[in-house]
């Protein structure tokens, strides 16, 4: 974007008033919001992109408040999901029939973990997908077993982490006494010196339709790829998928071996082929829609 007009003011100082100020811009319908984007694709109208940026703010807001536990000041979260909403802004196609909230809650959360693992670098954090997938699921799992306060895992719970996720269970255990280091109470200071508490920069949730939609729309769009490309594999093949891939506990290769009377390798292969068909056929799914509307 060529004007420094169109990039929102960094959350600094009183974050409280910046996510008072930002409740302000009013949310778009999808007629003025396509009217915008193309304004800006067409014509490079930097005041429609500023439109189309500050009017989704609360969202970057949002999803930042999703990543406080990592020990960062979500002031700083915030603008990094800001840098990454005016890029969604930037390369968003509203010819291709999504919202822009669909498109760009992708590039803030992308923006804002890039920060986040550069600002752990010193602990060598997220250096392969494993890892980050590790790294920015943990907290949820934890969440889902009740054990965002009890320190050390349980071998159970690391046992189903680490099954869940497909990661060492050393890796669990590791990676989990790194982030308790850095959780922080609600009811803490911001800073040493000032009277606020984090929990003053809670975003109100009950505004957060943008988000609601992204997610129902974006969760929509993912069920047909995949009730698709699972119609591309034989009953074998999707049900050994879905039994290893598709659920919160996954079934074990011996389990599978036994059911079908071969080994646990022979079931890890058909799974493997099984994903990489499914994969592709996603991917062609993909490539034919964006050609539909192209």
């Amino acid at each position: 974007m060529a004007s420094s007009s169109v990039i929102p003011v960094a959350p600094e100082g009183n974050l409280a008033r910046y996510l008072q100020e930002i409740r302000k811009f009013p949310m778009l319908t999808p007629e003025e919001e396509y009217a915008l984007a193309k304004r800006w694709k067409e014509h490079g109208d930097v005041e429609a992109a500023h439109k189309l940026v500050t009017s989704h703010l609360r969202l970057v807001a949002k999803i930042a408040m999703g990543y406080r536990g990592y020990g960062l000041p979500l002031g700083e979260l915030i603008s990094e999901g800001n840098v990454g909403m005016m890029q969604a802004v930037k390369r968003f196609d509203p010819d291709r029939g999504f919202r822009l909230a669909t498109y760009a809650m992708w590039w803030i959360r992308a923006a804002i973990q890039e920060y986040i693992l550069h600002s752990w670098s010193l602990v060598k954090m997220g250096t392969t997908a494993a890892q980050k997938k590790l790294f920015f699921n943990l907290r949820r799992l934890k969440g889902q077993m009740s054990a965002l306060e009890e320190g050390d895992l349980k071998p159970e719970q690391v046992a189903k982490i680490a099954r869940t996720l497909q990661v060492p269970e050393q890796d669990v255990v590791s990676m989990n006494r790194r982030l308790a280091a850095q959780d922080h109470s609600l009811n803490a200071p911001v800073r040493a010196e000032s009277e606020g508490e984090w929990q003053d920069w809670l975003v109100d949730e009950s505004e957060s339709q943008e988000e609601e939609l992204a997610e129902r729309e974006d969760m929509s769009n993912r069920r047909q790829l995949l009730n698709e490309a699972l119609k591309t594999l034989n009953d074998r093949e999707r049900h050994i998928l879905i039994e290893r891939r598709l659920k919160d506990e996954p079934t074990t290769l011996e389990e599978l071996s036994q059911q079908y009377g071969i080994s646990r390798e022979r079931v890890r292969q058909i799974e493997v082929r099984a994903f990489e068909k499914l994969q592709k056929s996603m991917k062609q799914q993909i490539a034919e829609r964006r050609l539909s509307v192209g």
